[in-house]
């Protein structure tokens, strides 16, 4: 019997405080369900589920596009910070694909999950050891080789 998604991003957690990057990625298409598994790993974990989108959209308001690319690393590390917990749910995160913000967002995250287990909903696919955000082409297509994090495949453990 496959195992819950729930019960999956757990184990993954626990397997992630040994890592240097305590990155867990929760992988599926828009719409299948992430937000749903992190309320309840949220719940069952008391950790804070943060929506990445309107926390970060709050703190560039007043900046300037050039101010914004260079204060998203710092605005992202006090999002995590005032998560205040050692486990952290990130939900929403496609404003870290903004080109016009010129940011590498696995590059930002593994940076961020060194001192904290982040647990990040990812929009998109894992093929071939790879894992995609948006469709080739698009300008917010990424494509990751799959090492150095955890993966829960929702498409796969569903």
């Amino acid at each position: 019997m496959p195992k819950m998604p729930v019960e999956s991003v757990i184990e993954r957690i626990d397997a992630a405080k040994a890592l240097y990057h305590k990155l867990v990625f929760v992988v599926a298409e828009s719409g299948s369900g992430k937000t749903s598994v992190l309320r309840e790993v949220s719940q069952a974990l008391s950790a804070p589920l943060i929506n990445v989108n309107l926390e970060l959209s709050r703190r560039l308001l007043d900046l300037t596009e050039r101010q914004r690319s260079l204060q998203i690393p710092r605005l992202m590390a006090e999002v995590v910070e005032q998560g205040g917990n050692d486990i952290l749910l990130l939900d929403n995160i496609e404003i870290l694909f903004d080109a016009s913000l010129q940011q590498d967002p696995l590059r930002l995250l593994q940076g961020l999950s060194r001192n904290k287990t982040l647990v990040v909903a990812w929009n998109g696919s894992i093929e071939s050891h790879q894992m995609e955000y948006a469709e080739p082409g698009h300008p917010e297509h990424r494509r990751y080789p799959v090492r150095d994090f955890l993966v829960v495949d929702l498409e796969v453990t569903a």
